[in-house]
């Protein structure tokens, strides 16, 4: 296919920018080049910013059913396109078209229905006071304006996460999606200017870290809103300032397989959790930890299981696994998979990239037994096709292992029994717990949030996250 020049969405209105250079982005499918979008300059993002804070200024004053009915237009419109621009997504990104990227695109329009529905019962509280003449209310304000900086492997749900329910209650937003992935996302800007948002309140300006490091630093911007790496998000609030922010960041989620599990069970979830967008996922299989009694039984079950991943040109919809999106991620496999191999750990199947295809990307699903805690594989997130499996002697070991990790997104465990579920759930350090299911287990209404220090998320209600609590005091005097 022929390359095609992507523009800058800024204000409202597509433009080439005003930088003095451009991105050339090849396909992790074909290897071809398949787009240039623009560099943008400090000048395009100052007039982002202050396109964003007219349509905040002006959305502020809007009903919440005036916000809902945008949101619904939107919705609407979204789900016109998802086919279309679904093809695009797997072409730059690398994920099965039938399998996962259709699916990928409506959902990410479904964040705007839900917003929708949320904001119009997003409610403020009478409160009660200590003087008869004084009266006490809250409302929820709109924050003002987001940076949204979001990552390459779902470049258009993830954003949506963020621009949904913002929009919903009044914010604006500068997206900054990578540069090698925002074809898909800027397609779907064409759905904002049909819907009728008001110029400026979605602005999509792809870059790199520098187009970032302007946006968090920029004085016009009020929030950030980031999903990526923890050491990008830790370089981000070192340097924005007293600005509000929703940071989701990095996963290193464990599976725990007790010894009552369903084994079968277990590893199919395993493997799904592994090959699911190539393993690129925050949520994915990361670590198994597997208690020694149902070891043997679970490899076995893990290595049958793995038999139906398909490797292949992600357009054929016998296709289960596509590519890996770029060579740092596939990298970053290599490395992980050598160094877990140095340390004992035994590779059991793929371990490597795969030959006779059109890019280097494409990797072996992988399995890996008897991973030590000491080896990256096990201690960093991998984000590839990748079950690292480690033993452990008994329940409270399990979880110990569990928790050696800084990065407690998402967990799983496998078990049969009632009391054991729970007795986890209240010992593992993660934003979620999953009983019987993968770890790469979401819905688009779920608080979905880490812990363990360094991951914040969404919040027990996802809309009030992107407003501010105001109270209002009235002095009444007496008739």
């Amino acid at each position: 296919m022929a390359a095609v020049d992507l523009k800058l969405f800024i204000a409202g209105e597509w433009t080439e920018g005003t930088g003095d250079d451009a991105y050339e982005i090849h396909s992790p499918v074909t290897g071809e080049h398949i787009y240039t979008v623009p560099k943008a300059s400090q000048a395009d993002i100052d007039r982002a910013v202050e396109a964003a804070r007219r349509a905040t200024e002006e959305m502020r004053h809007w009903t919440a059913f005036e916000r809902a009915d945008l949101c619904l237009r939107i919705h609407r419109l979204w789900q016109e396109r998802v086919e279309e621009v679904a093809r695009i997504l797997t072409l730059e990104q690398g994920k099965p078209y039938k399998a996962e990227a259709i699916d990928d695109i409506a959902e990410s329009g479904d964040y705007f229905y839900i917003a929708a529905e949320d904001v119009k019962r997003l409610k403020g509280e009478l409160i009660p006071t200590t003087e008869r003449h004084r009266r006490m209310f809250t409302i929820r304000r709109p924050v003002g304006v987001w940076a949204a900086i979001t990552p390459w492997n779902f470049p258009v749900m993830i954003p949506m996460e963020y621009v949904g329910p913002g929009l919903a209650t009044g914010n604006s937003f500068i997206v900054k999606p990578p540069e090698f992935t925002c074809w898909a996302l800027l397609e779907m800007a064409k759905v904002f200017e049909e819907a009728g948002v008001p110029p400026g309140a979605i602005n999509i300006i792809p870059g790199a870290g520098d187009i970032g490091e302007a946006l968090v630093t920029h004085a016009g911007v009020d929030a950030i809103g980031f999903t990526g790496s923890s050491e990008t998000g830790k370089k981000i609030v070192s340097k924005m300032g007293l600005k509000r922010s929703i940071m989701e960041m990095s996963g290193n989620g464990p599976l725990i397989v007790a010894g009552d599990a369903d084994v079968t069970a277990a590893a199919e979830a395993a493997v799904y959790g592994a090959y699911y967008n190539a393993g690129q996922v925050c949520c994915a299989t990361e670590r198994v930890i597997v208690l020694e009694d149902v070891h043997d039984a679970f490899v076995e079950a893990t290595l049958k299981a793995a038999e139906a991943v398909r490797l292949g040109d992600p357009f054929d919809e016998a296709t289960t696994m596509g590519p890996l999106n770029n060579e740092p991620t596939a990298q970053k496999m290599d490395r992980h998979i050598a160094d877990a191999a140095a340390k004992g750990a035994k590779v059991l199947m793929g371990g490597k990239r795969a030959e006779g295809f059109p890019t280097r990307l494409y990797y072996e699903f992988t399995v890996v037994d008897q991973v030590p805690e000491d080896s990256l594989l096990s201690r960093e997130e991998s984000f590839g096709p990748v079950v690292p499996i480690l033993v452990a002697r008994d329940d409270a070991e399990a979880a110990a292992i569990a928790n050696r990790s800084h990065l407690g997104l998402q967990a799983a465990v496998f078990t049969n029994d009632l009391s054991k579920a729970f007795w986890y759930a209240d010992h593992i350090r993660a934003g979620t717990v999953i009983v019987n299911d993968s770890t790469d287990f979401w819905e688009t209404f779920q608080p979905f949030g880490g812990a363990a220090g360094t991951e914040t998320g969404w919040g027990r209600q996802r809309i009030e996250e992107f407003t501010d609590l105001q109270t209002v005091v009235f002095s009444l005097r007496e008739l």
